[in-house]
């Protein structure tokens, strides 16, 4: 079958849309988002494999460039994967850390430093992914997610901007929008969801897979100072961004 060559016109797209608008869907933000015309989506193929990496990567940096040239907020950039569907919360989690460490290696690579504003760190409570510059909380998404927020028909990857984050803090804006996904979160699900924590309490690592992990849980994520510190050993692969399915 051949596929729409513009993403906001495939089917999983679409399906991802129709997700958000569906009222018991307690993100507001996202609703803000995508009702604001401001969720920019790509669709992949698979989350277990490296294929579309160099797809999702230079559309992430254009999405950063797009939200420095107008900052409104509620913009959320997501990577809506045609599958696998039988993942399981664990293999999910697993295949998600693989692809942020494939962008992350990316990013820095071509030389971007880590959002000073956040820590490159997995373990530390002030840890957030970077990418152009910007940190990113990440929220995963599939079939088999434990909570029904979380559960779509294959994996999406959404990542939210730490800068818009910390401006609704200055606008007192933050709590009351956290307070209210929180409430329609637990509506949806019947009870509270044992990992939330606000950024600086604990690594938000153990937040973006949506499964509930234990204190001895850690993050699989080679941290960027690492990525560097090869490339300043001179190794450097003849091709950076890595080849396709790899």
């Amino acid at each position: 079958m051949q596929l729409p060559s513009d993403d906001r016109t495939h089917p999983r797209a679409q399906a991802f849309r129709d997700f958000i608008k569906n009222p018991p869907f307690p993100c507001v933000g996202a609703k803000s988002a995508l009702s604001r015309g401001r969720l920019s989506i790509v669709v992949a193929r698979d989350i277990t494999s490296g294929w579309d990496d160099m797809r999702i990567f230079p559309a992430l940096l254009a999405f950063i460039a797009r939200y420095r040239r107008q900052p409104d907020l509620f913009q959320s950039f997501a990577v809506v994967f045609e599958g696998p569907g039988d993942l399981t919360e664990e293999g999910f989690e697993r295949h998600l850390w693989a692809r942020a460490q494939s962008l992350s290696d990316k990013d820095s690579w071509i030389g971007h430093a880590h959002d000073a504003r956040v820590e490159g760190d997995p373990d530390s409570p002030h840890f957030s992914l970077s990418f152009g510059g910007e940190g990113f909380f990440v929220v995963g998404l599939h079939p088999h997610a434990s909570r029904p927020a979380r559960r779509f028909s294959s994996p999406v990857l959404v990542f939210n901007l730490h800068d818009q984050f910390e401006r609704l803090r200055a606008q007192g804006r933050y709590e009351t929008l956290r307070a209210s996904i929180i409430e329609r979160d637990e509506r949806l699900a019947g009870s509270p969801n044992p990992m939330l924590a606000r950024h600086g309490e604990m690594s938000e690592a153990r937040q973006y897979s949506g499964r509930a992990v234990g204190p001895d849980w850690r993050c699989p994520m080679q941290p960027r100072r690492d990525v560097v510190r090869v490339r300043d050993e001179a190794f450097c692969p003849s091709e950076p961004f890595g080849l396709p399915g790899v």
